[in-house]
């Protein structure tokens, strides 16, 4: 356990010009006004580069992605008069409603104006907002539920949207109205919005648009027939069976031109559900950016949350989860919490989740991608013999010839019908400490659309590259598994010495491997904590030192980056799925077991190379 350090030093709260920003707005007769080249999207990622101001590494992940839109985007453009209509409307006609600034106009910090234009400042070319779905996951009592509140009233009567209907949702009624009391709260405090729009006992309406804003259940007694323009959902990490719900306003949105899904959460105890589905939605968009593939551009994630959960015992890192501590978030409360916590560990899973968004569960990813990430390739060229290592260096290509490979060593995860098959041949050639990675994916062609269509994962184009093959059917057939093998051996001339297989694998597979390549090259391998820990723990290394050479393939990088492990009392790492089908690892569970068994039989391997 490391020492507790209470008192930050790395973040200078007290400072208006990191909390606010450095650009203030002309005020005129009480108005605010920003100039018309004002970004503060820009200003916020200034102090997030220079290390400033401390943020997720997902965080990072989103704004550095976003700024990248500003510089050019073929079908968007960032427009500052729509990011900064949103900030001018929250601070010119929004108030606060409760405490010692109730009454008070809002003052938006720079995160907060950062987060508002990113939601609203890029649009088309006839005007109509880029991005659909926001997700924000912030500390508690940072201020979601003003921003919530912001954004349905801009909803309701300023973004320009006739007959707007507004929402507030969640599983339960009284937690619906949560966001829904404060912006009435917030009309009342506020002369402009009262002369606008009024508020009833169960709903606010503006005549100008005819517009409405509601608090809605799933358990009223219907949420059909919605055509919903803005639909917050606040904490939703509570919701169980919270799919459904989702789905019905999510559907509800798709007769607008614009619609805005707001969804914002702390991290909670409720697992499997869908907080879990929304966040690992998030891991395989960042994972999408980071690996060149496609993503869903209509969403922004936000999750300001601790990288580690460890961090926590170090106060400089807790902006990274509560961008408004020390002004929205009071530091001192979070100081004496975290002191209780020290001398009671038994307090330390709920306070590191609702302070800081580690979620309560037993996995963890297991590799960070500049970990798993080795952009190194290789030529197996068989009429040379000889095996060509190509290095990308200073933007030119580094060719090293090496010996050619005689001898690979297996590995197989056969796959449900929805999963994927993966086969993996690792080998090692003389006077080189590289081991080299070629694999190969199938998926039944029965599903095979519905998979590209539903996850979207790029199989298509892993498919047209030959990293990956369609079996015919409802699930694969495991003779093209043992046929891509012999392809091995018959058109590389690398002799297949050992196959790993999983103890629990199919008797009929493994019987067609027995028959094709002898009764000896079959070894079974059990996928536990016992046989994975250190190997698994070896691999981390060598993947760190990129000694691993997997020719750069994308498919086998998005299954490193999708592998989870849980550890156990006695430090012992296993691998492990996630509940999200779209996250496979088999790629991850075939090439350990060729590791393994390349590790058992090692020094009879190296004889033979």
């Amino acid at each position: 356990m490391g020492k507790l350090n209470l008192n930050p030093t790395k973040y200078p709260r007290s400072d208006p010009d990191i909390v606010f920003g450095k650009t203030k707005p002309e005020v005129k007769n009480g108005f605010r006004k920003y100039p018309d080249d004002y970004n503060p999207i820009l200003e916020y990622w200034e102090q997030i580069e220079s290390g400033v101001t401390q943020v997720s590494k997902k965080v990072y992940q989103q704004y550095e992605e976003i700024v990248r839109w500003i510089d050019g985007y073929k079908e968007w453009f960032y427009s500052p008069k729509r990011a900064n209509h949103v900030i001018e409307f929250a601070e010119n006609y929004c108030c606060h409603s409760k405490g010692k600034m109730a009454g008070k106009k809002i003052v938006l910090e720079l995160w907060e104006k950062a987060y508002l234009a990113s939601v609203y400042g890029f649009i088309d070319i006839e005007g109509n907002r880029k991005h659909q779905r926001v997700v924000l996951i912030v500390g508690k009592k940072n201020g979601k539920s003003l921003l919530d509140s912001v954004m349905e009233l801009y909803g309701l009567v300023a973004d320009g949207e006739g007959g707007p209907e507004c929402y507030a949702v969640a599983t339960k009624k009284d937690q619906s109205r949560i966001v829904w009391l404060e912006a009435k709260r917030m009309i009342k405090k506020s002369p402009a919005l009262r002369k606008r729009v009024r508020t009833l006992s169960y709903e606010i309406l503006s005549d100008f648009n005819d517009g409405v804003l509601k608090a809605l259940a799933s358990d009223a007694d219907s949420l059909d027939g919605l055509n919903v323009h803005v639909v917050v959902m606040d904490e939703w990490h509570q919701w169980k069976n919270g799919r459904a719900l989702y789905d019905i306003m999510a559907d509800g949105t798709t007769a607008r031109e614009q619609p805005l899904i707001i969804m914002t959460s702390t991290a909670g105890t409720i697992r499997e559900d869908i907080f879990d589905e929304i966040y690992e939605e998030a891991e395989i968009q960042f994972d999408n950016m980071k690996l060149g593939n496609k993503v869903d551009d209509r969403t922004l994630f936000f999750i300001y949350e601790l990288d580690k959960k460890s961090e926590w015992r170090d106060a400089n890192n807790w902006v990274k989860a509560n961008p408004g501590i020390g002004t929205i978030k009071i530091l001192r409360a979070l100081q004496d919490k975290a002191r209780r916590v020290d001398t009671n560990p038994q307090l330390e899973k709920n306070f590191v989740c609702k302070e800081f968004n580690i979620r309560e569960t037993s996995s963890e990813s297991w590799l960070p991608f500049e970990v798993l990430n080795n952009t190194d390739r290789f030529v197996l060229d068989k009429n040379g013999r000889k095996l060509i290592c190509i290095t990308e260096k200073d933007e030119e290509e580094v060719r090293i010839e090496k010996a050619y490979p005689r001898y690979g060593v297996g590995g197989v995860d056969l796959g449900a019908t929805t999963d994927l098959t993966c086969a993996t041949v690792i080998f090692r050639v003389p006077n080189d400490d590289m081991l080299y990675t070629k694999q190969m994916y199938w998926l039944p062609s029965a599903i095979f659309d519905k998979r590209v269509q539903e996850d979207q994962i790029p199989y298509d184009h892993w498919l047209e590259q030959g990293l990956l093959r369609v079996s015919e059917g409802n699930k694969v057939n495991y003779k093209d598994v043992t046929k891509w093998f012999t392809e091995i051996q018959n058109e590389f001339d690398i002799y297949i010495y050992k196959i790993g297989f999983d103890r629990w694998g199919s008797t009929y597979f493994r019987d067609d491997l027995n028959q094709t390549f002898g009764t000896g090259v079959i070894e079974e391998v059990a996928q536990g904590a016992k046989t994975f820990s250190d190997p698994m723990k070896r691999v981390y290394v060598d993947l760190e030192a990129k000694k691993i050479n997997y020719n750069n393939s994308p498919i086998f990088k998005w299954n490193l980056a999708n592998a989870a492990i849980k550890t156990d009392t006695n430090d012992n790492i296993a691998l492990i799925k996630t509940s999200n089908r779209k996250r496979r690892i088999d790629g991850v569970a075939s090439f350990m077991d060729a590791d393994i068994v390349m590790e058992n039989h090692y020094e009879d391997y190296t004889s033979m190379i």
